[in-house]
């Protein structure tokens, strides 16, 4: 009975260290700078509405009613990229950030059906992510492809096999991510389809996608964040107006 207690009493003590790593884990995000905090903030352009999902809506929308659903990246506090948001929005679209439980979206690959669910006065749906956030829309649009009309990944690859869907895809990373594995990025290039598009930020990197601040691993970048979003919103809104062009 001494022996059956003892060995219960270090399972119990295994657990509660294994508890304490965990919550310790998912605690430590790279937290939102002021910039992106000021972002979140309504004008006369944009209205910031509600917390899960962030809804950015543009004052001044598009003919169409264009939605686009993003997924952060793994341990970065979603607000980093209101910014980001802002911006798209901006440019005529419904723009939706979404939470992730414990700022990781392997726990809500689905996060993107409640919120197309929610407004179903979208007619097209644009799936964005950063990083592990990009892989995890790449997930979701692989599952659903006939309710997503484009994916954009941002430092991302999709390890779904989207090869046959026909889904338009965007690839954008910074030339000075060193985050972003290579490897896996011309391991997994077969899973998109063969026209996809692929565009290189020239000086970007892994975190300037967001307002986080530097990231460990990360390279050097050349240009600022507010430059890398910009081409990274020039290049998302060419590649929309390409696929309503080319409507599948």
């Amino acid at each position: 009975m001494k022996k059956v207690k003892k060995v219960l009493g270090s399972i119990f003590i295994f657990l509660l260290i294994m508890v304490g790593i965990f919550l310790i884990y998912v605690n430590d995000d790279s937290n939102a700078e002021d910039v992106a905090l000021t972002a979140l903030e309504s004008d006369d352009l944009i209205q910031v509405v509600g917390e899960d999902p962030l809804y950015f809506s543009p004052k001044n929308k598009a003919s169409k009613e264009v939605g686009i659903i993003f997924y952060p990246g793994g341990k970065v506090e979603y607000e980093s990229y209101a910014p980001l948001m802002r911006q798209l929005a901006e440019n005529g679209y419904s723009v939706f950030l979404v939470e992730m439980p414990f700022g990781l979206a392997v726990f809500d690959i689905d996060a993107a059906g409640d919120v197309m669910m929610e407004h179903p006065e979208v007619t097209e749906w644009y799936l964005a992510g950063h990083s592990l956030g990009g892989s995890m829309a790449a997930i979701f649009a692989g599952n659903d492809p006939n309710h997503v009309d484009g994916l954009i990944l941002l430092a991302a690859y999709s390890t779904a096999d989207l090869a046959e869907t026909g889904l338009p895809v965007l690839s954008i990373y910074g030339s000075e991510d060193t985050v972003l594995s290579q490897e896996s990025v011309e391991e997994y290039r077969s899973m998109l389809p063969v026209n996809y598009v692929e565009f290189i930020i020239e000086g970007g990197n892994h975190a300037q996608f967001g307002n986080y601040g530097e990231q460990d691993g990360d390279g050097e970048a050349l240009i600022s964040p507010l430059e890398q979003q910009q081409v990274t919103v020039e290049e998302v809104t060419r590649f929309i107006e390409q696929a309503e062009l080319s409507p599948r």
